[in-house]
C-alpha cells in the first residue's frame, strides 16, 4: 500500500522504533510536519495494525505490531 510506504518513509515508524515513548510533539519537532499531519498518519498506522498505543497518552508507549 503506497500510503503505508509513505508513512514509513516520512519517519514516524522509524522514530517510534527508536523511542517507543516518543510524544506527538517530539515527532513534530523531529519530522518537521504539523501536529495534525502526525496524528493523521499515526491513525493510519494504527488502523493498518502496524502500531498501537499501550496505556494513556501521558504515560503510555507505542508498541510495534508489524
Amino acid at each position: 500500500d503506497t500510503t503505508i510506504g509513505y508513512l514509513f518513509l516520512n519517519g514516524i515508524y522509524e522514530q517510534i522504533k527508536i523511542n517507543s515513548n516518543i510524544t506527538i510533539l517530539k515527532l513534530v519537532e523531529t519530522i518537521g510536519k504539523s501536529e495534525r499531519t502526525i496524528k493523521r498518519e499515526i491513525a493510519k498506522l494504527k488502523k493498518e495494525g502496524i502500531i498501537e498505543r499501550v496505556g494513556s497518552d501521558k504515560t503510555g508507549y507505542w508498541k510495534i505490531i508489524k
